[in-house]
């Protein structure tokens, strides 16, 4: 049960139509990653890597530890450059003009890295000279309050706990509105009203047209929330395409009845 499931066309994924005229919508790939490998030393970690994202589509990266999502998420995000292949953001190839990619991105790691001295408003005015957002404030005010940040603003990042951290590395990558957005394992740490809060706000930026790929460990929330999904095992793509087809076409083979099953019956034989 490998790779059955076909990537979006090259030309863009026709959805139905929310507008007034009824004319299906054309998305085009907002993500694109192509024969991606990455090495370190004589391992691979990541192994010949395709898929692309379009604006409104959710992907669901999921897959055991030490699978390669991580490392995926952060040669998206630049962090770490592929040993072989390309990746475009936003129709920016990220290996020819990484400032243009990364200004249509906000990347959101597992782990919120702030800096302890700044306080949680400075992080904000921070971000948005960074990015170049003018009149950054009304923007800022509005993620505060929907994050549920107000009373912390001039709280020091390192006085806050790991939830309101994780909550404030998000309004730093909502701030300028990035067509892209990836989370690596982001409901770390959150209580149930934050996991909620921030779930609705991923439905809320995919329904604007942007292009969202979450990691986590949390098949239920991924199956909840996403649209698409990746399963990686042992750095290589072994399923990808439509959650419900995904998770269908295992059912129909009596494999599955969910993501979790789908989830073990691909990773339990080493992929």
């Amino acid at each position: 049960m490998r790779d059955n499931y076909p990537s979006p066309p090259d030309s863009g994924i026709r959805i139905p139509c929310d507008s007034d005229r009824g004319i299906p919508r054309i998305l085009v790939p907002q993500i694109v990653v192509e024969g991606v490998s990455k090495n370190y030393g004589a391992s691979r970690v990541v192994d010949n890597l395709s898929f692309e994202v379009a604006g409104g589509q959710i992907l669901g990266l999921v897959g055991q530890n030490g699978a390669g999502k991580t490392t995926t998420l952060q040669m998206l995000a630049g962090i770490t450059r592929p040993t072989t292949g390309s990746v475009r953001i936003a129709g920016h190839d990220l290996r020819k003009s990484p400032i243009n990619a990364k200004k249509s991105l906000g990347y959101i790691p597992d782990s919120p890295r702030l800096f302890t001295g700044l306080t949680v408003w400075e992080h904000l005015a921070f971000a948005a000279a960074t990015y170049g957002v003018e009149d950054f404030r009304p923007k800022a005010e509005s993620l505060l309050a929907q994050l549920e940040l107000n009373d912390k603003r001039n709280e020091l990042a390192q006085n806050l706990s790991l939830g309101m951290r994780q909550k404030v590395s998000i309004a730093c990558a909502y701030l300028h509105n990035p067509k892209v957005l990836l989370f690596d394992e982001p409901l770390t740490g959150l209580d149930p009203n934050g996991i909620r809060i921030l779930t609705d706000s991923m439905r809320r930026l995919a329904a604007e047209g942007a292009s969202i790929i979450i990691s986590s460990h949390l098949l239920k929330v991924v199956e909840d929330l996403c649209t698409d999904l990746l399963l990686l095992n042992n750095g290589k793509r072994v399923a990808f395409g439509r959650l419900e087809s995904v998770v269908g076409g295992c059912a129909a083979s009596g494999a599955a009845s969910g993501l979790e099953d789908v989830f073990f019956a691909i990773t339990r034989d080493g992929g």
